[in-house]
């Protein structure tokens, strides 16, 4: 399989209501020619700076066109000059404190661009999947955040 072969793989997408395996997300970006693979896990926290209140649990929900816009996204960060793969899913449903709610991966050749292009990957995620989460607090109450 030569250069050209590798070139035209098709990034790993996905919103999932079942826990995210970054193994696979891992393995959907292996190339030979990586020298780099930056990853990034969203975990769920138990506090939001901007909420009064402790959280114990989200709830993500999403748009009908949320996997097309995944898709995307990761279509435009794999399209980067040097970029060898790259694989991004999001969580729906209930979570808990600590579970992943998004996953990323970049490889490249270098240390620089992959870091670079996973971080870009994942603030446009955040800024533009139409992905809403439902803040559960430990006194039964809730704050949606994210609605545009």
């Amino acid at each position: 399989m030569g250069e050209a072969a590798a070139a035209v793989r098709v990034p790993l997408t996905g919103i999932e209501a079942t826990p995210l395996d970054l193994e696979a997300h891992l393995a959907a970006v292996a190339d030979p020619r990586a020298g780099a693979t930056a990853t990034f896990l969203g975990h769920v926290r138990d506090h939001d700076p901007g909420v009064v209140g402790e959280v114990v649990a989200l709830e993500y929900s999403g748009h009908p066109d949320a996997p097309g816009i995944l898709s995307r996204i990761v279509a435009d960060a794999a399209a980067v000059e040097g970029v060898l793969g790259v694989a991004c899913s999001h969580r729906v449903g209930r979570l808990e404190v600590g579970d992943v709610a998004i996953v990323a991966a970049v490889a490249t050749a270098h240390r620089e661009l992959a870091f670079d292009v996973c971080r870009a990957l994942v603030e446009r995620v955040k800024a533009e999947l139409p992905i809403w989460k439902r803040e559960i607090l430990a006194d039964g109450t809730h704050v949606w955040v994210g609605m545009r």
